[in-house]
């Protein structure tokens, strides 16, 4: 059962008067009852009129080796609050690893109910999030998670002014000008996507990239091993986010991200389009999937 807002680590208000109750889920790797504390904190200095309500989900907190509780629980939990009516939005509480192998145990137990709902991670959650683009959820972005809310107040309102009404104020400042679909990946996990039963059709996508704590020679195979693929060839370019704590080469790689990535494009002939306003840091901006 899906515990009433008001339980441990949960945001305080009066019950019924929440505009927007939010399902905080983990699929991926531990996660701290410390971060859960401080993210209950920032809600009550920050929501102090309760127009949004969070809920954990009781196995958030769960232990398994490196994940957050074993496959089965965590697969569980998710199906769970996205089926429940009672929540509006489902928010992954980290990344990680973890969210693969629990995918395939999670999309056939879905039911309309979690079609409603706003969906929001990255990272490691791109695995559920390409899932559910792929099964036509129209409600999936790329941004911040909930393990982010207390990085900053900006962070934070960005992810919330999304899932409760999608604000445009929200998203990654090129989507404004650019109308084609969008979709934004970890490198390192769309890689290990494509081919697999997770890739959707990106045809015709601007597709944006970013990654953190990997050396230039893994980006560089990574976008070799990505921009081979023929159905990564159809997307209509690649946009370039941050790549961040760079674990250093000996000897120097001698090419920056950028150029890695612009290398790739021009000799599989994908465009590149420049930069994305994405990453894992308190900047990261809101993709929505698809259409906007």
């Amino acid at each position: 059962m899906v515990r009433e807002p008001g339980a441990a680590y949960e945001g305080t208000h009066t019950p019924g008067t929440a505009v927007l109750k939010i399902g905080i889920v983990n699929a991926s790797s531990r996660f701290a009852e410390t971060r859960g504390e401080a993210i209950k904190a920032w809600f009550e200095a920050n929501v102090p009129d309760s127009s949004i309500s969070f809920v954990f989900h009781p196995a958030v907190f769960q232990k398994h080796g490196h994940f957050g509780g074993d496959d089965a629980t965590r697969a569980n939990a998710f199906v769970e609050f996205a089926n429940d009516p009672r929540l509006d939005a489902i928010w992954f509480a980290r990344g990680g690893y973890g969210s693969c192998r629990i995918a395939e145990a999670i999309l056939p137990r879905l039911t309309d109910e979690a079609r409603k709902k706003r969906y929001l991670g990255y990272s490691d959650a791109g695995s559920l999030l390409a899932m559910l683009y792929k099964a036509g959820f129209p409600h999936v972005a790329h941004g911040p998670m909930a393990s982010d809310a207390v990085r900053s107040d900006a962070t934070a309102w960005r992810a919330l002014d999304w899932l409760k009404k999608g604000a445009s104020s929200s998203w990654e400042p090129t989507l404004h000008e650019d109308p084609r679909p969008a979709v934004a990946f970890n490198l390192s996990i769309l890689d290990a996507l494509v081919g697999t039963y997770l890739e959707p059709d990106l045809t015709g996508h601007v597709l944006m990239l970013e990654d953190v704590s990997e050396p230039l020679y893994r980006i560089d195979r990574m976008m070799f091993h990505l921009t081979a693929q023929p159905s990564i060839r159809r997307v209509a370019g690649i946009r370039l986010g941050r790549v961040s704590e760079i674990i250093e080469n000996d000897p120097d790689f001698g090419l920056t991200p950028e150029e890695i990535v612009r290398y790739w494009c021009q000799r599989s002939g994908i465009p590149y389009l420049g930069g994305a306003d994405i990453g894992h840091d308190r900047e990261n901006k809101v993709v929505p999937f698809g259409h906007r």
